[in-house]
Order: structure tokens, then C-alpha cells, then sequence
């Protein structure tokens, strides 16, 4: 893989682990001092998930500038691969059913992302 992918790469992880960190922290104050249910909360998780993969596969795709559902992919699965470490490494548990196919998603919206983001820069020919 070429240095400018791997740097696309760090940049879409980038984006997207600050995005659901700052999405996150607003999240638990609406949780806390709303009266916001866990089941709304659920939806709403699922849904800055995938704004947030897109967005980081856009950024990826844009800065990276070739192979943009390669990139994408990529990004959305190295969060999902960050995301099971965690779990299981930290909490001793595998993902189920129901997780595996938000991350399914997740990949899909990062490869969306990163299929547009290299369609959006102009080319210089």
C-alpha cells in the first residue's frame, strides 16, 4: 500500500474515532439530563455510527485519491476490527447477531463514503 493510502487511512480513523468520541460525550449528557430512553438512544448510536464511518470514508476517499471503495472498506473495517478488540480484549465478549450487522453497515457507509470522496476531487488532466 502506498504511503498516500495508509495517510488517508489514519486521517478517515482519525475523523471518525473524534466524531463518535464528541458525539458520544453529547450523547450522555442528553441521556442524563433529557428524558431520552435507552431504546431512543440505541437508534440514535446506530445513526451517528453510520454518519460518522460515511464521513470518515469521504475523508479517506478525498485523501486518498485512488481506489476509493478499497479505502472506505478498509477504514470501515479497521474501526469494526478496533471495536471487536476492545470488546473482546476488554470484556470478554465476541460481537452478536445484531452487532455484526450494524458493523456490516458500517463497513457499507465507509465504502460509500470513500467511493464518493475520491469522485468529488477534480481531476487535473
Amino acid at each position: 500500500m502506498r504511503k498516500q493510502q495508509f495517510i488517508a487511512l489514519l486521517y478517515g480513523w482519525i475523523i471518525v474515532l473524534g466524531l463518535i468520541l464528541l458525539t458520544s460525550i453529547i450523547l450522555a449528557f442528553l441521556l442524563q439530563f433529557t428524558g431520552m430512553n435507552e431504546t431512543t438512544l440505541s437508534w440514535m448510536t446506530l445513526a451517528v455510527g453510520l454518519i460518522s464511518l460515511f464521513i470518515g470514508g469521504l475523508v479517506a476517499g478525498i485523501k486518498g485519491k485512488e481506489k476509493g471503495w478499497v479505502i472506505g472498506a478498509i477504514t470501515g473495517a479497521g474501526f469494526t476490527l478496533f471495536t471487536f478488540l476492545v470488546q473482546y480484549l476488554g470484556y470478554q465478549h465476541g460481537f452478536s447477531l445484531e452487532q455484526s450487522l450494524h458493523h456490516t453497515g458500517f463497513i457499507l457507509a465507509a465504502l460509500l463514503g470513500g467511493m464518493i470522496g475520491v469522485n468529488m476531487i477534480k481531476s487535473e488532466n
